[in-house]
Parts: C-alpha cells; structure tokens; sequence
C-alpha cells in the first residue's frame, strides 16, 4: 500500500533486502511488511529509510498522512 516508498525505492536502485539489512532485519520480509503496510515503522527505522532514499524523514510522513485519505478514495471507487 506504500507506493511512494516503493516508488522512491526502485528510483534509487535500492533492494528490500539491503534496506532490511540496514534496518536490522535477518530478513527482507522485514522491510517488505513496512513497505506494504502490514508494519508500521517507528521514527528511527524512518530516519534510516529516509537517509538510503535521500528523501527527508518528513516526506515519508506525508505519505502516511495521505494513506487513509488515499485508501478512502480506493474503496470509494471499487464500489
């Protein structure tokens, strides 16, 4: 459901895997639930996200502030 991060992710050329590794997950799932939503991250693993996708930490905030809006307008549309 994080489309942006996805996004910014493949932009950069960066891969779940070594996000995961940077953010301390044995796994890439670790970051893969973060990044489709399943997980919420906390405001450290944001900074570290920020910092690989050279994106502010604000900017991926202002994702989640759309996401319920965003998804509002999905179910709205399927209906």
């Amino acid at each position: 459901m994080r489309q942006k991060l996805r996004q910014l992710r493949l932009q950069k050329g960066v891969s779940q895997t070594h996000i995961a590794k940077q953010l301390g997950f044995k796994y890439a799932s670790g970051y893969s639930n973060i990044e489709m939503g399943r997980n919420r991250m906390s405001l450290e693993q944001a900074s570290v996200i920020a910092g690989i996708l050279g994106v502010t930490v604000d900017d991926l905030k202002e994702e989640e502030k759309n996401f319920q809006e965003l998804l509002h307008k999905e179910c709205k549309n399927s209906a």
